[in-house]
């Protein structure tokens, strides 16, 4: 049993009582508890798309995402990389005025092995002492696959140090008020979870996505979307991609990107994807297809379609104005990563040059019914839901004009996409405390006082 007091709810001061990790009740209520002090409580927030090891390693990597140029990012790893193999992580190549090559870097480092990692996970820059180490052959950039299983290679961390970095990962996200994410990492995740929750991993609820390499063992075992294998720990959603990535100039467009016959990449034939997703869907697992360019998202929802189903596809950076309505149509839900249009506004402007208009378009998909979920698609941007949240409610980042203004959406209906209670009775006692109001000021730096979840206390500034 706990007892909050003089909460800010809906703009009353009220007091919550919470009870087997529920709210139990809400009003002015006798006995004494933890004093808010006429702080804003509302829900605790969720990231619905995230990458937890590659958030957690990317703490302990160097960051490159300074870097404007191959030759500066060359340049600055070959001031600081040390020990048997390094790291760097976050370069956007998209907008460089040199090409990155394996010369250059193998000039800059010499014979230790080095791996940088874009941005954006689909790609992967390497030098020749690192390639011949771990078996891959290439002048310049691995990209997609190739560039995935390299960033698994390097990856792969002894257990408990990697199981270290995520408590402490999952610490830093209580800190913002997050109570729960969806974990998309690219792995046997079933495993990986419940050795952490047995490991004391207990800052948020976690659900993890299953992959198509994964799917039959999956299917065996008998999991399904949404069922619960311990108060914290759920099975996520069946996950698919369909395409690459804008920096990378992989997502499969309608158009070709400038100068060039290049649309893209198609990562599975729609047939292939309609047989799977039909196999997840008869099992019980929920799909959610990564679908970033127009023509990818056309796939997705065209798969949606003939298959009668409902379910999420994740990222929709280009959305063609007649799919936007479909979402509604077939119920599914857009989950979206805002933040990526403050990164890649740039990048879109001079690839997607005229259609920019249609890059996460928030507003007209909720005004057309959709359903939002938000995430950050860490560590490409980071775990925090505010940075999310103001990104969708100002397209401003960095002092700069608003992208696309008329896009923007209230700070309620981000608030929505970003959490999955309410500050109800009978809801789960995951609550955020707030030391400032949302409408004061930059919801990118809200100070967060307390998080909760099922009533107890994961973080704590009060």
């Amino acid at each position: 049993m706990l007892l909050l007091n003089n909460a800010r709810v809906n703009g009353e001061i009220v007091d919550i009582r919470i009870a087997d990790g529920l709210i139990a009740e809400i009003g002015r209520l006798d006995g004494e508890g933890t004093d808010l002090g006429g702080r804003i409580v509302v829900p605790g927030l969720w990231d619905n798309h995230v990458h937890f090891s590659q958030w957690a390693l990317s703490s302990q990597r160097f960051d490159l995402s300074a870097a404007t140029s191959a030759a500066e990012a060359a340049a600055m790893v070959g001031a600081t990389a040390t020990g048997l193999l390094f790291v760097g992580v976050g370069f956007r190549d998209a907008l460089w005025p040199d090409e990155p090559t394996v010369a250059m870097l193998d000039a800059a480092t010499g014979e230790r092995p080095v791996v940088l990692i874009s941005a954006d996970l689909h790609a992967a820059w390497a030098n020749s002492a690192a390639l011949l180490h771990y078996g891959f052959e290439t002048d310049g950039l691995l990209r997609e696959q190739s560039a995935f299983d390299l960033t698994r290679a390097v990856g792969a961390v002894d257990e408990v140090t990697l199981d270290s970095w995520a408590v402490q990962a999952g610490q830093g996200a209580a800190a913002r008020g997050v109570v729960g994410f969806a974990d998309l990492e690219m792995g046997w995740n079933l495993d990986t979870w419940q050795r952490r929750r047995a490991a004391g991993f207990t800052t948020q609820r976690v659900e993890f996505a299953i992959y198509t390499q994964h799917l039959d063992r999956a299917i065996e075992l008998g999991l399904r979307t949404g069922t619960r294998l311990d108060d914290l720990l759920s099975v996520g959603r069946y996950k698919v991609l369909t395409d690459g990535s804008l920096n990378t100039r992989t997502a499969f467009c309608s158009d070709p990107y400038p100068g060039s016959d290049n649309r893209g990449l198609l990562e599975v034939d729609p047939e292939v994807l309609r047989g799977n997703m039909r196999r997840a869907i008869d099992a019980g697992i929920e799909p959610t297809v990564h679908a970033i360019g127009d023509a990818a998202l056309a796939v997705a929802l065209d798969a949606y379609a003939s298959l009668g189903a409902g379910g999420w596809v994740e990222h929709a950076q280009l959305v063609a104005d007649a799919d936007v309505a479909r979402f509604a149509a077939l119920g599914v839900t857009a989950s979206v990563q805002p933040e990526h249009g403050m990164d890649d506004r740039d990048v879109a402007d001079r690839y997607w040059a005229g259609r920019t208009n249609r890059f996460i378009p928030l507003r007209s998909m909720l005004d057309a019914g959709a359903t939002l979920a938000f995430g950050s698609d860490a560590p490409v941007a980071p775990l925090d839901p505010w940075v999310t949240m103001d990104a969708a409610v100002t397209r401003a980042r960095d002092g700069r004009e608003p992208w696309h203004p008329e896009q923007r959406i209230s700070f309620a209906e981000a608030l929505t996409a970003s959490t999955r209670s309410t500050v109800e009775v009978g809801q789960p006692a995951d609550l955020a405390v707030l030391d400032a109001d949302p409408a004061d000021g930059s919801l990118r730096s809200m100070p967060v006082a307390a998080t909760l979840l099922a009533g107890r206390f994961t973080h704590s500034t009060l």
